[in-house]
């Protein structure tokens, strides 16, 4: 396989997932709430793997409780990132679910066993110390989070226990995985749709297929590139190029969306940033 195309697709795959807000907040403007919206476009995208699915099932036979798994994980942190991104501000939510390396490091401690060296200490403190100046300081112990808040910080718990599974199922096919998480994603949108969470949105036929079309051309790509590139790139490289992801939402944020940070939200943000960069860092 040429080494080039790898990092090709991560990198497309980073800058649509940092520019995911754009349509994702074009389509709530249509009458799309999160969770119906995240039923169709999960699902438009998980008929299209279903099948491969199936052709693989002699490669995951016997590993069902893994792919369980991963569609609840996975599932999970694909609805909470759509909601908290059309509900909530795109710099705190990304910057939030960017405490990542705190939840892969204590995930690799607890069920892989990995060793949490000083560096990694390090990486944990930067990144708890940079949420809490997101958060508020000290204020966020009063209640002063917001639940688009709670939902990107669960999201990227989620987000990293799904990476820990990938990473101890490698045997998996990448497309089987991908199936997995979006029929989650669409599972758990269609039991809060049932259970009354959020209505049933009212839009036109407009809205329908762009939602489709967000599903097929943008969160189908976008998952399957990141996918295909992790799997096939050095782990600490592909880490510091999904980095982009962050980047790319915070500087569109602020020069398309017209989104602030105040000093101490640019100072958090800094530490999560040099956070993640020391994980991924870590692992070259």
């Amino acid at each position: 396989m040429n080494p080039a195309l790898p990092l090709a697709a991560l990198v497309a795959a980073s800058f649509m997932w940092g520019l995911a807000w754009l349509p994702l907040k074009q389509l709530e403007r249509m009458g799309l709430s999160g969770v119906a919206l995240m039923l169709i476009a999960a699902g438009a995208a998980a008929v299209l793997l279903v099948p491969r699915l199936l052709r693989e099932r002699r490669r995951w036979r016997g590993q069902g409780g893994y792919l369980l798994l991963i569609a609840a994980l996975g599932g999970y942190a694909n609805l909470a990132f759509t909601v908290a991104m059309i509900y909530g501000e795109v710099v705190r939510v990304m910057v939030l679910f960017y405490l990542l390396p705190v939840w892969g490091v204590l995930g690799g401690r607890l069920f892989l066993g990995e060793r949490l060296d000083a560096c990694r200490a390090v990486a944990v403190a930067a990144a708890l110390t940079g949420a809490l100046l997101i958060l508020g300081g000290f204020n966020a112990l009063r209640g002063a989070i917001s639940w688009p808040d709670l939902l990107a910080i669960s999201c990227g718990m989620t987000f990293a226990g799904n990476n820990l599974v990938f990473r101890a199922r490698q045997t998996i096919p990448v497309a089987t995985k991908t199936a997995a998480m979006l029929l989650g994603a669409s599972g758990f949108a269609a039991v809060l749709l049932i259970v009354g969470v959020q209505p049933w949105p009212e839009t036109t036929t407009a809205g329908w297929l762009a939602t489709v079309g967000y599903g097929l051309a943008w969160l189908l790509l976008a998952t399957l590139g990141t996918q295909f590139g992790v799997t096939h790139m050095e782990a600490g490289r592909a880490s510091i190029i999904i980095i982009l992801e962050l980047i790319i939402a915070v500087a569109s944020a602020v020069l398309i969306g017209g989104e602030r940070m105040s000093p101490a939200e640019m100072a958090g943000g800094a530490l999560i940033l040099v956070a993640a960069v020391i994980e991924a860092r870590r692992a070259t």
